[in-house]
């Protein structure tokens, strides 16, 4: 039985209609991912769900008594406590019960009789419910959540009007977790979180919490690791949101989706042949003999036009644009020696956030930047560029550099210009020789998905998200060599994220990949699926003055630090290898983990080392496969779908067996 329903869902914001009579249920337990482009209504729906938001018709039902708990984007908390108290406060119902339990003890002591034992029996009863509310553990859990979302004990004592705008969010979403209601809607709950706290709140939802789960989220890997359907809300021209559901998870929707659309495809041109058909029938015949007849044919198809026409399916086709081609820049970009950079905090205590940093950044090089909030990552960035001057060592850039910066504030955008303008004046401006036209400027546009109307707003009058969008394009388009991208999918939904990521992807050997940039790349980014799609380097912070240098990918280093934890039994956390081909996984609600089997494998002879790198490229060829299959253009060839789509069954069963072996030898 569902432990939630909404039924028959309808909302308009004046006269335009946002949600056309959608339904969902959610099952006890269950992990469900609701995903769409940025105002497409999917907040609207977890409002109304949450009882935030009141809806034009329908009813939403939670059964047997079951509480929700909804993260919103602007959390309300209590000025008045610290932060600790504020999160304590999600147990404040078990507060009551002692205070009830201690009323009973005093009423005891000169109670008697049948008075008595109705005491002990109320006794009994509040004691249990303690017990099942978390009892005395209360202050661990607390603990262990704020610290898992990245708090220290020092943050603890912080009044909450103190906090920053993260931390808020981030507090709030540790009350909810803590309150533990049988469901959870969750909307952006990874936004001001890192990726430790991303890995953290991951374990979190997939092992301990026990109730049903609603999220949105733009964190690719959040989706392909914890839920099990994904509810697109599809937004029908003049119609409102309509909810298309998907088994698996989110890698398993883009393949899905890919093939509905190409079925969506085929049977409009099919329709759309047949309709021209029938129009040159009525052109030949409306006058002479048949002309009766063409006019009932007229009739029918007015009908059929009128009652009956398939969508056209609107996707988006993949970036080929003709921009402006940058300068080539000397082999070495930049070349850091002893960096240092500390600072006195308001206390009179000193932190230095990175120490003795050397590093050589070359043409071509693919840079990820990774570790907490806080830690330094901009200010190297900073520094580099000469922007922030170091405690003590040098950096000395290359030449022919042409630099740009994607800062997390776009305070330097003209607001009054439209966005076709602002491509435009940008590449006028960078590259006077290599001017853009007009219709250049609005394919850059559309790749970065502005259409239509879109494209003549003016950037004063735009999101974040897409005013991050237009600064991206233009970017881009100005023929730079060198980008430094500073969290560049803060504010961007999963289609911008990914066409981002199409644009920056490095190129794999052999291939012609599309990307439209093949210089220098410096990425600040807690998106996973980005860093591992665009760089094969990283630097990780670790928030503690220490910064690594690791070549390879995200998943790679992931992969190693988990070993690592393991082998030194450091942390009890999220450090098992995660899965970056999105393959659909047993829901471990639904059924026990299998522990790894202690009979030998296949794999047994391969030493760790081997086991990691077949894991790295059986993951590699499955991603290749993903990219594939995620080209419409690749169903039209039923052949080629079908032997990729087998090959890739294959490979997941033979990276399970990898990954078991993996495990084994790991622990």
């Amino acid at each position: 039985m569902p432990v939630l329903a909404a039924t028959n869902i309808e909302l308009a914001y004046g006269d335009r209609r946002i949600l056309d009579g959608v339904s969902l249920t959610l099952e006890p337990g269950e992990r469900a991912g609701l995903v769409g482009r940025n105002g497409s209504g999917k907040s609207s729906l977890l409002k109304v769900i949450a009882g935030s938001l009141r809806p034009d018709a329908g009813t939403v039902t939670l059964t047997g008594g079951a509480r929700a708990g909804y993260l919103a984007q602007e959390p309300e908390l209590d000025g008045t406590r610290t932060l600790r108290e504020e999160a304590a406060a999600a147990f404040s119902h078990i507060e009551q019960l002692e205070a009830e339990l201690h009323e009973v003890f005093h009423a005891m002591a000169d109670a008697e009789g049948e008075t008595l034992d109705k005491l002990l029996r109320r006794q009994e009863s509040l004691e249990k419910r303690i017990d099942a509310a978390g009892g005395l553990a209360t202050d661990h859990k607390v603990d262990a959540v704020l610290h898992g979302l990245g708090f220290s004990n020092a943050h603890f004592g912080v009044p909450v009007p103190g906090l920053s705008g993260g931390q808020r969010a981030r507090l709030a979403l540790a009350k909810l977790l803590l309150g533990e209601p049988e469901v959870l809607l969750l909307d952006e709950p990874t936004n001001h979180l890192d990726i430790a706290g991303r890995l953290w709140l991951e374990d979190f939802i997939e092992n301990e919490y026990r109730g049903a789960v609603l999220m949105i989220s733009h964190d690719r890997y959040l989706l392909d690791n914890v839920v099990t359907r994904i509810i697109e809300v599809d937004p029908v021209p003049n119609l409102g949101g309509r909810l298309i559901e998907y088994p698996g998870n989110y890698a398993a929707f883009r393949r899905l989706r890919a093939e509905r659309i190409e079925a969506q495809r085929r049977a409009w041109e099919n329709q759309q042949t047949k309709f021209r058909q029938e129009e040159a029938y009525i052109r030949k015949y409306k006058t002479g003999q048949r002309a009766k007849q063409a006019r009932g044919r007229e009739t029918r198809l007015a009908r059929e036009k009128a009652e009956s026409t398939i969508e056209r399916p609107l996707e988006l086709d993949a970036m080929r644009l003709s921009l402006p081609r940058a300068p080539r820049s000397g082999d070495i970009v930049a070349s850091v020696r002893g960096l240092s950079v500390r600072f006195t905090n308001d206390d009179g205590a000193e932190r230095v956030l990175f120490h003795d940093l050397d590093l050589a950044i070359e043409r071509g090089q693919r840079w990820g930047v990774i570790g907490p909030n806080g830690a330094g990552k901009t200010t190297l960035v900073r520094c580099i560029l000469g922007e922030i001057a170091p405690a003590a060592g040098t950096v000395t850039l290359g030449t022919r550099l042409s630099i740009g910066y994607f800062r997390q504030s776009h305070e330097s955008i003209d607001p009054e210009k439209t966005v076709v303008r602002y491509l435009q004046d940008i590449v006028r401006r960078e590259c006077p020789d290599q001017p853009l036209s007009e219709q250049a400027a609005r394919n850059l546009a559309g790749a970065f998905l502005f259409s239509g109307a879109d494209q003549e707003k003016e950037l004063g009058l735009l999101s974040g998200g897409e005013r991050a969008r237009a600064a991206l394009a233009g970017l881009m388009a100005s023929a730079k060599n060198v980008l430094v991208l500073d969290e560049p999918t803060n504010h961007l939904d999963i289609p911008s994220a990914e066409r981002l990521e199409e644009a920056l992807r490095m190129p794999v050997e052999g291939k012609q990949c599309g990307s439209l940039f093949d210089g220098t790349l410096i990425l600040i980014s807690h998106d996973r699926a980005l860093l591992d799609a665009c760089c094969d380097r990283l630097l990780v912070f670790d928030g503690a003055g220490n910064v690594e240098v690791f070549i390879g990918t995200y998943t790679e280093w992931h992969r190693k630090n988990t070993a690592e934890q393991r082998k030194s039994g450091a942390t009890k956390g999220p450090g098992r290898p995660r899965r970056t081909d999105a393959t659909q996984r047993p829901n471990p609600r639904k059924a026990p983990a299998a522990s790894p089997a202690k009979k030998k494998s296949k794999w047994s002879w391969m030493r760790l080392e081997q086991l990691e790198e077949k894991i790295a490229q059986l993951e590699a060829r499955l991603a290749e496969i993903d990219a594939a299959l995620g080209d419409p253009d690749v169903w039209r060839d039923i052949e080629r779908a079908d032997s990729l789509t087998t090959e890739r069954d294959e490979l997941k069963v033979e990276l399970e067996g990898v990954e078991a072996e993996w495990l084994r030898k790991a622990e």
